[in-house]
């Protein structure tokens, strides 16, 4: 048995898929801008992705812009008939590499033609709706109009599924009243856990919980108490993270990204890692009340 298959699985629309994946985003350029550093290494980390038994690959379009879709196309098509590709629209990159919401029903509709086309596909799998109200984190305000636009590509049979990104609990709420939410991707971890009442909920409803910056995103996750607990277990700071985030809900499904195999292997080999002991759980949660 693999590090991934002891992941456990869970269900993503109506495939299921490990609980640990890969996202792509570190395979574009600096600042997800541009080309990879090393084409090659991330056509490399890709196939080997797949060949330790990941499924679940989250990506977008506006990564690059066009560069991480096109990699994982040259990588793995033909794809695998498991594999399930999630990506997301409802951003724009700048020409200065800036981050700018996307949202008109001409903007979204493009977005599906140029994921279609970059990844090779005639329907992706799951799409998430990107809201962009904030840069910072989730904000109010009305989805309906976007969300509207992109049921609209489902029921022309461009979009399998539907999942949203960067939300908050009343926007999720309105969005299941337009449409079925098989996912939701927020900025979650364990120092940063707003979203832990949203989670249980989604758990009981069955919907997915795809945490974004897994181990901190652009401010990696620095804790002693991380990394004592990591030297206790001989492990890494980032499989503590990540078997802490597996552990603790079922609906839990990881996108940890990198653009080295070694570290890839490294992720991936978090499945393996027990936090049992409910002293090394408690020392866990004090690193989000210490942050």
């Amino acid at each position: 048995m693999s590090s991934v298959d002891k992941s456990g699985t869970y269900k993503l629309g109506d495939r299921s898929v490990h609980r640990i994946g890969y996202g792509a985003m570190q395979l574009a350029g600096k600042g997800v801008f541009g080309p990879p550093k090393d084409h090659d290494a991330a056509i490399a980390v890709l196939r080997e992705a797949v060949a330790q038994g990941v499924n679940h690959i989250d990506t977008s379009d506006y990564y690059g812009p066009y560069v991480t879709n096109k990699l994982i196309r040259e990588a793995l098509a033909p794809y695998p008939d498991d594999l399930v590709i999630v990506t997301k629209i409802g951003a724009r990159r700048g020409s200065d590499a800036s981050w700018l919401p996307a949202y008109s029903s001409e903007e979204l509709t493009q977005a599906v033609h140029d994921n279609l086309r970059n990844l090779g596909l005639d329907a992706i799998e799951v799409v998430n709706l990107r809201i962009m109200f904030d840069t910072h984190g989730p904000a109010e305000g009305s989805i309906e109009a976007p969300l509207t636009a992109l049921a609209e590509l489902q029921r022309k049979g461009l979009v399998r599924h539907i999942g949203l990104s960067n939300v908050t609990r009343a926007q999720i709420a309105d969005g299941r009243r337009i449409c079925d939410i098989i996912c939701v991707q927020n900025q979650y971890n364990l120092a940063h856990r707003d979203d832990d009442a949203l989670i249980d909920e989604l758990a009981r409803d069955g919907i997915a919980y795809v945490p974004f910056f897994p181990l901190g995103g652009f401010s990696p996750l620095q804790s002693s108490t991380l990394s004592g607990v990591a030297e206790r277990l001989g492990a890494t700071p980032m499989q503590v993270a990540l078997a802490w985030l597996l552990q603790r809900s079922p609906n839990i499904l990881l996108i940890p990204g990198t653009s080295s195999v070694g570290h890839l292997r490294e992720n991936l080999a978090a499945a393996e890692l027990e936090l049992s002991a409910d002293d090394v759980l408690n020392e866990l949660d004090g690193v989000a009340k210490a942050a």
